[in-house]
């Protein structure tokens, strides 16, 4: 069974990021984006793991040149029905893991924001790491985002009621690392684990940020927020969204590098 191709099928993508709990990831990374490409002319953007589109498409429809390759069939098609024509998009199918396609040093910034949470070795993480910086132009910038572990103990493993469960089928390391496998669709990391893949390629880190900080744990308070509180609770968590001491308790963290 292709339990990716399931997962998304039933899955959306585009509710989560759109919901007032889920703009905060978003407009967290389309901040870092937009720092990213300031000082660059007519850059060249890559995204891997492209989705529905959510970044892909608003980066082109920004006028960007972008290239949005997505393994999900589903998910490419969704995300070719939001173009009109007029954006200068190239959408294919293709895997993380192999960007031969592409030539050395082809793009400004490239974006993986998707594959880190559906590859379940250190080996696999490291192979789409790799195939990422090696696709980016020396000085350009790789943005990957993780999914974080603690949290998930915290919300799923004890909010919901899931400890004996995870026990009795061994998804839980002495430690309290999640254990995953495709079945789960979702792979868990820690802080240092994603500060030793980084060590393994030509990049230095210009920052580690929570994208949704402290959001997750009250998503409903959030959704219910007006503007006002809104654009505020904004406020507060870019205020404190690369502190290094709540890193690894956002749900979602997103590791700026830029190629050495």
């Amino acid at each position: 069974m292709n339990y990716l191709e399931e997962h998304y099928k039933h899955y959306d993508e585009d509710g989560r990021l759109l919901s007032r709990h889920g703009q905060v990831e978003y407009l967290t990374t389309m901040k870092t984006i937009a720092a990213c490409l300031k000082d660059i002319a007519d850059p060249v953007i890559l995204e891997v793991g492209a989705g529905t589109g959510r970044y892909s498409v608003t980066l082109a429809k920004q006028g960007f040149r972008v290239t949005a390759v997505e393994l999900v069939e589903h998910n490419l098609e969704i995300l070719k029905s939001k173009l009109d024509g007029t954006e200068a998009i190239t959408a294919v199918q293709g895997n993380a893991l192999d960007l031969s396609r592409f030539r050395d040093a082809t793009f400004d910034l490239t974006l993986l924001l998707g594959p880190m949470y559906h590859l379940y070795t250190k080996e696999e993480k490291l192979g789409a790491l790799s195939e990422a910086v090696r696709v980016t132009k020396a000085g350009g910038h790789i943005l990957v985002a993780y999914c974080m572990n603690e949290p998930t103990v915290i919300q799923y493993v004890f909010g919901m009621n899931k400890l004996h469960e995870l026990m009795d089928l061994h998804m839980l390391t002495a430690d309290w690392h999640c254990i995953s496998e495709p079945k789960d669709i979702f792979e868990m990391v820690r802080t240092e684990e994603i500060a030793e893949l980084d060590s393994l390629v030509p990049v230095r880190r210009i920052k580690l940020v929570a994208t949704d900080g402290a959001t997750n744990y009250m998503r409903e308070y959030i959704d219910a927020m007006d503007d006002e509180t809104f654009d505020k609770w904004m406020d507060y968590h870019f205020t404190i969204c690369e502190r290094q001491d709540l890193i690894g308790a956002s749900h979602h963290t997103l590791d700026v590098l830029q190629k050495e």
